[in-house]
């Protein structure tokens, strides 16, 4: 939100109208939807390829939010 109110783009279609339906709440939404998706791989982690399914969701999370983080210090 904070890359949005800088003058950023929402380059997913989804999600950018996700963020026109629920204005500054969208950050809500979208973190118990990242939550339930967490808990409900978490929850079935015994299966084979969940983990790394894990892996790879968290990997990828995690490099979405270093990117945004520079962004906002660089900005």
């Amino acid at each position: 939100m904070i890359v949005l109110d800088y003058q950023g783009k929402e380059l997913n279609p989804i999600v950018g109208s996700a963020i026109e339906a629920f204005g500054a709440k969208f950050w809500i939404w979208k973190f118990c939807i990242v939550s339930l998706s967490l808990a409900l791989l978490c929850i079935h982690s015994n299966f084979r390829r969940v983990e790394t399914v894990i892996m790879a969701v968290g990997s990828i999370y995690f490099v979405v939010v270093i990117y945004q983080l520079l962004l906002i210090t660089y900005w």
